[in-house]
């Protein structure tokens, strides 16, 4: 109901033959309650003697009908041809064989049923009125909706929820309500796009319970990002804030450099020190003239000799890799020297040069971060990337991560960030927009602007990656979003847990 009007709406809920059916027996005698047009489509029969939820709707006098006597699936398919709202409690979150027999034939026509009344909702209402000033999208937010709403109880209806595959005859939901906590297979595709909005119901499980508390992934949540946030007082000046040092740039990549400057600076660091070649470092400082720029020796790509003046300057984490090129020789220079280095962020053409490098595990600092992309993450593992894809994201991140002694961001839809001790976190955001050149470029510079702040390592990471995804979420199309415009989204994302 806080998704979609209840009164004099008319719902169809689909029943199944297990505790998902009951759920939805539940949420259809509520929406009863509320004042919705409920009726109930059982794929099995219920005994009322022993089913209580069902003998709760029998004596509501509410309309239920069972698959087995309705002939040609003729009451179903009057029924859904008047609906408005379609509530899926058929198969729940233990499913994991193929839909087959009397179930496909009834989703079969489940399909046939919404199908015709989505095509019916989306047919052009005739009218003798012609807008001259608003444009056909504008126009469309005065008419009806064009297509059926599903919502799901758990998962939808032929989704394993553990692997992410989905049945051909599954239905894909708008809005999908599960309960406790979100399964592995919600955010594993092709799955992980029929769930629609993704919404968790509290049913009351103590947090503390063994069988909760040691479960070793989660979903990261808006009231986590407002517990991360980092604190601004009052008194604070730039030092109160912390550097970010950002080796990166090349003759070849002016502006990898810039965005993850400017995104540092939006999430709050007090002072960005930008280590770039000669080359473009007049460019770059007319872009962000608040950056100090580090007198790097080199002209094009960045050498052994800038070392010294990246460990000069005083910085609380070094950000290592966006537009940095075939920079070898300064890489493996600058590791030699890693006991003396600030935290590390290896991102983009660091991440390529360190998987050239032999035993490259063993020159890392401790309490390092790592932001590979899958390409970049199978070259690290040595590995081809169809190999790869066929790993389960969630797995792969937390055994790197152990195995490299690296907090390790895997990117993608949906980001997993995973620890050493083998905590693992989902950033619960799948968002086209971002798949543009420099948004790995911004998202490193957001956790090096985060950990210049002395955040928790695992937590910045964390709370970097979802400030990422949740400011774009504020841009309202699937493309045409410019990376240096996602940086100016920051502050209103943050605003939005800070003030939450």
């Amino acid at each position: 109901m806080e998704r979609y009007p209840a009164t004099g709406v008319t719902v169809t809920v689909l029943v199944g033959p297990g505790n998902n059916g009951g759920d939805g027996l539940v949420a259809g005698r509520y929406l009863a309650e509320a004042g919705a047009d409920v009726a109930f489509y059982l794929y099995k029969a219920r005994d009322p003697e022993q089913d209580e939820n069902y003998a709760k709707i029998m004596a509501m006098g509410l309309f239920a009908a069972t698959a087995a006597l309705d002939q040609r699936c003729s009451i179903l398919r009057a029924r859904l041809n008047v609906t408005d709202l379609v509530i899926d409690a058929l198969l729940g979150t233990g499913v994991t064989r193929p839909i087959g027999g009397e179930l496909a034939a009834l989703m079969e026509q489940v399909w046939a049923g919404v199908n015709g009344r989505s095509a019916q909702l989306a047919a052009p209402q005739q009218t003798n009125l012609a807008s001259l000033n608003q444009t056909n999208a504008a126009a469309q937010r005065h008419t009806a909706p064009t297509q059926l709403p599903i919502v799901a109880v758990d998962c939808p209806s032929g989704l394993n929820c553990d692997t992410g595959t989905l049945d051909q005859l599954a239905l894909p939901a708008d809005l999908t309500v599960t309960f406790a906590g979100p399964k592995r297979g919600h955010f594993i595709f092709p799955g992980a796009k029929a769930c629609g909005e993704l919404v968790v119901a509290d049913i009351d499980i103590p947090p503390d319970l063994p069988v909760v508390a040691e479960v070793p992934v989660q979903v990261m949540t808006p009231d986590d990002a407002q517990k991360m946030m980092p604190e601004r007082p009052l008194s604070g000046h730039k030092g109160t804030f912390g550097t970010a040092l950002i080796a990166a740039g090349s003759y070849r990549y002016w502006g990898a450099p810039f965005l993850a400057a400017k995104a540092a600076y939006r999430v709050g660091a007090g002072l960005v020190a930008l280590a770039i070649p000669k080359a473009i470092r007049a460019t770059i400082a007319a872009q962000i003239p608040e950056a100090t720029f580090p007198l790097i020796p080199d002209e094009k790509l960045l050498s052994p000799a800038s070392v010294p003046i990246l460990q000069e300057t005083k910085a609380n984490t070094l950000l290592i890799g966006p537009g940095l090129d075939h920079a070898a020789e300064f890489m493996t220079a600058l590791l030699a020297q890693n006991e003396n280095l600030p935290t590390l962020i290896i991102d983009a053409d660091g991440l390529n040069l360190l998987a050239d490098m032999p035993d490259w595990p063993d020159l890392l600092p401790a309490n390092n971060i790592l932001t590979p992309h899958p390409g970049e993450l199978a070259r690290l593992m040595n590995i081809p990337l169809s190999e790869l894809k066929e790993i389960d994201r969630v797995t792969v991140a937390q055994q790197q991560a152990q195995a490299w002694n690296c907090i390790l961001l895997l990117k993608g839809a949906y980001t997993v960030i995973a620890a050493p001790d083998g905590r693992v976190t989902i950033i619960p955001f799948a968002n086209p927009a971002l798949a543009i050149g420099g948004s790995g470029d911004v998202l490193s510079g957001i956790i090096a602007g985060l950990l210049a702040q002395q955040l928790d390592t695992y937590e910045a990471t964390c709370l970097g990656a979802y400030l990422h995804a949740s400011a774009a979420s504020h841009y309202p199309h699937a493309s045409g979003l410019l990376m240096s415009e996602l940086s100016d989204l920051l502050p209103q994302a943050m605003a939005q847990f800070r003030n939450n």
